[in-house]
């Protein structure tokens, strides 16, 4: 147990028995009150937001989270199957901790996974990924008017859409919170 002094931005917490990430902590005294704290965590697991107010003497739990850098092998039903390079331990990491971007994997990649104990509680893939187009119409000639897109399906299966100079065999970087092209790869 911690006060709630020592609590930082980025700390894990469990927090009314559940696992929340410390978004935005801010030292509060008011004129004519007690000093505390404003916190703003998001729900681990729900991603839903909460805010509280600590006192500064009050015992918080500060989760102790172990973050590290895992290769993602293969899918397996409602999990992706992730090694530890150094060890060459392998996890079952549920798909849902990935959010959207879990359609942007491609074996091999390295991903981010933070353990609370043995358990998993988030997971993170890259922020951009190359990928082939597997997939896309050829462009028309004289159907370049300002910022034309046509769609492109990539070797991971999702369709994206690309500017109309893309053609099929080539690589692309996707950013992989939104699923926008960015740049061709050379």
């Amino acid at each position: 147990m911690a006060k709630a002094s020592e609590v930082k931005s980025g700390n894990i917490l469990r927090f009314n028995g559940e696992l929340v990430s410390v978004e935005e902590y801010i030292h509060r005294t008011p004129g004519n009150l007690r000093a505390f704290y404003q916190a703003r965590m998001r729900n681990v697991k729900t991603g839903k937001l909460v805010e509280y107010r600590f006192r500064v003497d009050e015992s918080v739990e500060i989760a102790r989270v172990e973050t590290s850098d895992y290769q993602y092998l293969y899918e397996d039903g409602e999990f992706f199957v992730v090694m530890d390079n150094n060890t060459y331990e392998q996890f079952n990491i549920p798909k849902f901790l990935f959010g959207d971007s879990a359609r942007f994997l491609k074996e091999g990649m390295t991903v981010i996974i933070a353990f609370e104990s043995d358990e998993p509680i988030m997971a993170e893939a890259p922020k951009s990924v190359e990928l082939e187009i597997t997939y896309t119409e050829p462009a028309v000639k004289g159907d370049t008017s300002t910022n034309a897109l046509k769609k492109a399906t990539v070797e991971t299966g999702v369709e994206i859409m690309v500017p109309l100079f893309i053609n099929q065999g080539e690589k692309v970087r996707v950013d992989t919170q939104t699923g926008n092209y960015i740049e061709r790869v050379k």
